[in-house]
């Protein structure tokens, strides 16, 4: 049987942490900011988790990535 091929594009996207959780950048970030306040582009530039319900989907795209 062939071996999985990384999604390449969630590769880019998400990034593993040390204790195995996923890392992801928040959206709402490229442009109207004019209707955010400071508060909320301030906290949009943090990278967040990924949730729960999407790690087992998320991970199976990425298999290939160390």
């Amino acid at each position: 049987m062939p071996k999985q091929k990384t999604h390449r594009a969630s590769a880019k996207r998400f990034k593993k942490t040390a204790n195995g959780g996923l890392k992801r950048a928040h959206a709402f970030t490229s442009h109207r900011f004019h209707g955010k306040t400071v508060k909320q582009r301030r906290q949009l530039r943090k990278s967040g988790m990924v949730s729960n319900s999407d790690m087992r989907r998320i991970r199976q795209m990425l298999s290939q990535v160390k």
